[in-house]
Parts: structure tokens; C-alpha cells; sequence
């Protein structure tokens, strides 16, 4: 006997089918596409209404501005040649060591993530570590899973350190020195597991020499400028968690401003930086948007929101534990954005302990290093490498996440639930 859907079971459907096409890209067809097909067809047949779509899409504002700030810094970073400049720098202290360079390059990957977010990481560094492997006569992939795999487990050190964050906590975003307290031991533990399960898969190809790079020249004004310009936009980044504000919008005012500088300083069109922004991230995360609000009204996260409330009144040790795990492994289904979205939606409702929310926070941010999509900084990071004529398949990023995301997801929520 054939049972009629209700609109609860279409719209997950087509929320799964939408999550699919982003993950699988059939036909490679461009993510967003399938993100914004999804949200299209929810709008379409009238399982949303079309006020609510515009809403939910709105809501990513913050994210949408510091996505194209970032993307600013980095195009016009490359067009004055900072990243090759940089890279010269890089091989020059690796002396000769490919080890050495992996170890450079996984150091400045932490800190461009703590300080200017992991989608910054994805799409500033990944250029600049290829050209430092260009330069030094290596194979690329070695050095740029770097880009990849420390994006994201660097990435709940600060609130800037990844916009999930902001998603996950967003108005109750806790004060800086309450969220160091919580997520400065699981960061550590991320950090130097994640190292050292990437560095242990990667140990034949870091037995290459590294060739000693040409002299290179000065670094041109414009370069100079971006420089400091990064640089300045890390400090309001820092400036405005400290003081609870939003991040997107001094993200893109100091990226437009850089942009700005620069073409007026080398008389330049801006036509060459904004014609290779990837402006598709941006439906790509409205659309996920919208999927999660057409998802929200099945009620199915009221649902989760109560179990989870009643088990952390049980045990919200375990609970956290297994909150983040869920989180984790979700995200690589749904991507961490909506995840993180249904994440705050359901704390929201479920009214549970900080050490919850805690290990909801770490799955939504370091769970991705399982997929090549689980996060958005992971396909920020693709796109950069299909620019530089790379590619990974999600066969190949699955085998390491595999043996690199499990064992630092552990580490990190065990060290949160040893805090008092």
C-alpha cells in the first residue's frame, strides 16, 4: 500500500538530496549550485515560505562579509606577489630539510588560523604553500593538506579562529577569557595530535631534498602594503572578539580598504582581483542556510533538543562526550556551517550545561577533517587547489582524515571534560 509523504518527509529529502549534490558534485557541478537548488525547490512548492528563506539567508550576513574580506586579502595578496615573496622566505629557512619546511608551514597554518580564521588559512596560505613548494622543487600535496587538516583543528582556539563559531554561539558568544579557559587545553591537544598524525602519514614524501630557491627581490610596495594590511585586520579581528562584535563586517571594510590602497598605488583595474573572488562560496552558504530553517520546521531539532536536555541532566560529562562526537561525524554529512546551525538551534531550546555546548563546538569545528567537505574552509581550500591545477579526490582526503581527525577529536574532548 503506497503512503502519501507529508511535507516533513519532502523537506528532509530534498534537504539530503541538496547535502548530497554539495558532498558528491555529480556531473562536477559546482556545489553551490546544489545548495541553492535545494533551497529554490523548498520555496518553490511552498514547504517555506519565501519571508522565511529570505530570513534564514540573511542571517548568514556576518559570514557573507568576512568570507569576501578574506577572499580581498587573498587575491590581491597574490597579484602583488606576497605569497611567492613569502615562500622564498619560507624554503630559505627550511635550509635544505623538507621536515623543517613541513614544520614552518604547519606553524604559520596555526597561527594565520587562530588569527584570521581557517577559512583565511584555506584560501590566504594554500597559494602561498604551493608556491614554497614550487619553489623548492617538491611534490605539493604533502605541504598542502597542511592548509587543509590544520584549518580546522585550530580552529576553536579564539572565537575569530573559525565563523562556525560565531554560528554555534552566536549572541551568547562567551567573553574571551571564559572561552580560553574552556578550549585553550582541547586547542593544544588538537593542534599537536592532528601534527603529528599528519606528519606520520606523510613521512615517505617528507624524505625528499629541498632545493635552495634563486635570490628573490624586494617586495614590491603593493606587497608591503597587503602585508601590513593582514596584519591590521588580525588586530580588529582580535579587537572586536574582545569586545563581543561581529567580525564580518570590519573583515570586508579592511579588506576593501586594502584592495583599494593597493590597485591605487599600482594603477591597476580591480577587474583582475574581483573576477577571480570565489563568488560562489557565498549561495553556497545562503542556500545552507536555508535548508537548515526548512529542516527547523519538521521539528525534528525540537525533538533532539529535548533528548539532549534530558541526557545531560543524567550525565552531561558523557553527554558532552557524545555530543561532540555526533556533532563531529554530522558535519561531514551536512557540512559544519548547518551544522552549526542546528547546533545552536537545539542548545537554544535545550538549555543544557557549558560543557555541552562545549562538545558541540569542537565536533562542529574539528570534525570536518574527516571529509573533503565537511567544512566550508575545506572547500575554500579545494577550490584554491583546483586553481593551482591540483587536485584531491575524497577517496584520498578520506583515507587521512581517517587516521588524522578520529584520534585528535578524542584528545580534544577528553581534555575539555578534564576541566573543572
Amino acid at each position: 500500500m503506497f503512503v502519501q509523504p507529508d511535507d516533513n518527509t519532502i523537506i528532509l529529502g530534498i534537504a539530503g538530496f541538496a547535502t548530497f549534490g554539495v558532498i558528491a558534485r555529480p556531473l562536477r557541478i559546482p556545489e553551490f549550485l546544489w545548495a541553492v537548488l535545494g533551497a529554490a525547490v523548498l520555496v518553490a512548492f511552498g514547504l517555506l515560505p519565501w519571508r522565511e528563506a529570505a530570513a534564514a539567508a540573511g542571517e548568514g550576513t556576518d559570514v557573507y562579509l568576512f568570507l569576501v574580506g578574506m577572499m580581498l586579502l587573498s587575491e590581491v595578496a597574490r597579484l602583488e606577489g606576497l605569497f611567492d615573496w613569502l615562500a622564498m622566505i619560507a624554503v630559505r629557512h627550511a635550509k635544505g630539510s623538507a621536515k623543517r619546511l613541513f614544520f614552518i608551514a604547519y606553524g604559520v597554518g596555526t597561527l594565520v588560523t587562530v588569527f584570521l580564521s581557517n577559512d583565511a588559512t584555506a584560501v590566504v596560505l594554500t597559494p602561498a604553500v604551493y608556491a614554497a613548494a614550487m619553489a623548492a622543487r617538491v611534490e605539493p600535496l604533502p605541504y598542502l593538506f597542511i592548509c587543509a587538516f590544520i584549518a580546522n583543528a585550530a580552529s576553536f582556539v579564539l572565537p575569530i579562529s573559525n565563523p562556525a563559531n560565531l554560528v554555534v554561539f552566536g549572541a551568547h558568544m562567551p567573553p574571551l577569557a571564559q572561552w580560553l579557559y574552556h578550549f585553550t587545553l582541547p586547542s593544544i591537544a588538537s593542534i599537536l595530535v592532528t601534527y603529528a598524525a599528519l606528519r606520520f602519514t606523510q613521512r615517505k614524501a617528507l624524505k625528499q631534498s629541498v632545493s635552495e630557491p634563486s635570490a628573490s627581490g624586494p617586495l614590491s610596495l603593493g606587497g608591503k602594503c597587503v602585508a601590513f594590511g593582514i596584519g591590521v585586520t588580525a588586530a580588529v579581528l582580535l579587537a572586536a572578539s574582545a569586545l563581543d562584535r561581529q567580525l564580518g563586517l570590519p573583515t570586508f571594510v579592511a579588506g576593501a580598504a586594502v584592495t583599494t590602497v593597493v590597485l591605487l598605488i599600482s594603477r591597476q583595474s580591480p577587474l583582475a582581483v574581483l573576477r577571480n573572488v570565489s563568488w560562489g562560496v557565498l549561495p553556497l552558504v545562503a542556500g545552507l542556510f536555508i535548508l537548515v530553517e526548512g529542516v527547523q520546521r519538521t521539528g525534528i531539532l525540537r525533538s533532539i533538543a529535548l533528548m539532549l536536555h534530558q541526557a545531560a541532566t543524567t550525565d552531561p560529562r558523557t553527554t558532552s562526550l557524545g555530543a561532540g562526537a555526533v556533532a563531529a561525524f554530522a558535519s561531514n554529512l551536512l557540512n559544519n556551517l548547518p551544522t552549526g546551525l542546528v547546533a545552536a538551534t537545539v542548545v537554544g531550546n535545550a538549555d543544557v550545561p557549558a560543557q555541552v555546548t562545549s562538545g558541540l563546538l569542537i565536533g562542529v569545528d574539528l570534525g570536518p577533517n574527516l571529509s573533503v567537505t565537511g567544512s566550508l574552509a575545506t572547500i575554500l581550500w579545494l577550490i584554491a587547489l583546483r586553481r593551482e591545477g591540483e587536485a584531491v579526490t575524497a577517496l584520498q582526503f578520506l583515507k587521512l582524515g581517517m587516521v588524522i581527525m578520529p584520534p585528535a577529536l578524542l584528545t580534544a574532548l577528553l581534555a575539555m571534560m578534564a576541566m573543572p
